[in-house]
């Protein structure tokens, strides 16, 4: 897949940037090049490979320190006020944002 640059003009006007004739080649170039990476590992065949937890354990076994994942009903509302700068009845105080 690779872009054409009415689809870069389209969505950089979408984002409501300009660029100019040189920015605009070398932008797609770029992103082009990056597609054709993807495509290239697409490629690839990964079948019967076991995904990595971590990257440094393809070049040594480490153990990943994990915390359980164990369900928590405390309530740390008082925790999480003490740095409000303004608080009411447990909720945090803002300024009016719309009028």
């Amino acid at each position: 897949m690779a872009l054409t640059s009415e689809d870069l003009h389209r969505i950089a006007s979408l984002c409501k940037l300009s660029f100019d004739q040189p920015q605009s080649q070398a932008l797609l170039a770029q992103i082009n090049s990056f597609f054709e990476l993807v495509k290239r590992m697409e490629a690839v065949d990964t079948s019967g490979v076991e995904p990595l937890f971590h990257p440094v354990s393809a070049i040594e076994d480490i153990q990943l320190r994990l915390q359980p994942d164990v369900a928590d009903a405390r309530s740390q509302r008082e925790g999480n006020m003490q740095n409000a700068p303004a608080a009411e009845d447990g909720f945090f105080l803002v300024p009016k944002v719309i009028e």
